[in-house]
C-alpha cells in the first residue's frame, strides 16, 4: 500500500498513468466495451464501477485544459442529446476533481471506438450500465506538482 493513493490504482494502472504524456488519452470502459480487442494497453479493473475508476484516475491525473473536450463519452445511439445516469455521475466526479463543472462531450459510437483504439490505454471496469465509457486527455503538471489550469 502507498500513502495517499486510491487503492483502486493498481500497479498496472499507476504505471500507465505515470508513463502517459501531455495529450495522451486513457479510456475508462464499461464491462461491455470491446476493450481487449481495441486496446494498445489493456488494464482490467474487474468489478469496479466506472465512476469509481474515474475518480481514482482523476485523483492523480490532470485533465488537459488546452483542448476543447478533455472528457468525452459515447453518445447514446439514436439519441445523441440523451444523458445516461452513469454520464451524470461522470460529470459529478469530474466536477469534484476539478473544482468546477465540465460537461463530458458526447461522441458518436463508431467515432468513440476509433478514438479508443488510438488511446494510450483502456481500463475496463465492471460497470454494467450502458454507456459507461469515457475518454480522458491528460494535461500537465508544473514544477511544483500542481496541474496547469485555465488561465495559467
Amino acid at each position: 500500500m502507498l500513502i495517499g493513493l486510491d487503492p483502486l490504482l493498481s500497479p498496472d494502472l499507476l504505471h500507465a498513468l505515470a508513463a502517459m504524456g501531455h495529450g495522451d488519452e486513457i479510456v475508462v470502459a464499461d464491462a461491455n466495451f470491446p476493450a481487449q480487442s481495441c486496446a494498445r494497453r489493456f488494464i482490467p479493473l474487474d468489478g469496479i464501477p466506472a465512476p469509481a475508476a474515474l475518480a481514482a484516475i482523476l485523483s492523480v491525473m490532470p485533465l488537459d485544459h488546452a483542448v476543447p473536450h478533455p472528457a468525452r463519452v459515447m453518445a447514446v445511439i439514436g439519441e445523441p442529446d440523451a444523458v445516461p445516469p452513469v454520464v451524470t455521475e461522470f460529470r459529478a466526479v469530474i466536477g469534484q476533481a476539478l473544482g468546477r463543472d465540465l460537461k463530458p462531450h458526447p461522441v458518436e459510437r463508431q467515432a468513440f471506438y476509433e478514438e479508443a483504439r488510438r488511446a494510450f490505454a483502456i481500463v475496463r471496469c465492471g460497470e454494467r450500465r450502458f454507456y459507461g465509457n469515457i475518454i480522458l486527455t491528460k494535461g500537465v503538471v508544473d514544477a511544483g506538482g500542481r496541474p496547469l489550469k485555465p488561465g495559467d
